[in-house]
């Protein structure tokens, strides 16, 4: 699995504290932030590099997060769901099996994005009765 995460300018010092923190976790990140990327660019980079596998994972930071979330939400295939907190992130792979989370860096503190992506890493889908919603998500766009 490789963690893929990228960022807009606003995003760059938060996405670089998470990087470093999974990256000492014994995640292998592949960062594919480009200087001057709005998150529309940057979101649809981390989606490219997420399908390339089926255990990649995906996390893209900007301001607020909500942007995205937005863009990621059209592509179709992918799960996507914006976090704030570590919960969320953590129940939404096992729920719903996000394969990509937002969040904003004016919005989250460095500990709690920490907090976040580890939920979101360490999430395992429960399947079961959550596959009817996965399968209908998957057939949007």
């Amino acid at each position: 699995m490789s963690v893929i995460i990228g960022a807009d300018a606003a995003g760059i010092r938060l996405k670089e504290v998470v990087k470093e923190y999974l990256e000492s976790e014994g995640f292998q990140v592949v960062d594919v932030t480009e200087e001057g990327q709005d998150f529309v660019d940057v979101t649809l980079a981390v989606a490219k590099e997420v399908k390339q596998a089926e255990d990649n994972l995906g996390i893209v930071i900007d301001a607020y997060g909500a942007g995205p979330f937005m863009v990621a939400t059209k592509i179709k295939g992918m799960v996507a769901a914006e976090v704030s907190d570590e919960r969320s992130a953590y129940m939404t792979r096992g729920h719903n099996n996000s394969r990509m989370i937002t969040m904003g860096a004016q919005i989250v503190g460095d500990q709690l994005a920490k907090n976040i992506a580890k939920g979101f890493v360490n999430g395992k889908y429960d399947g079961g009765r959550h596959q009817i919603r996965v399968d209908m998500l998957n057939k949007m766009c």
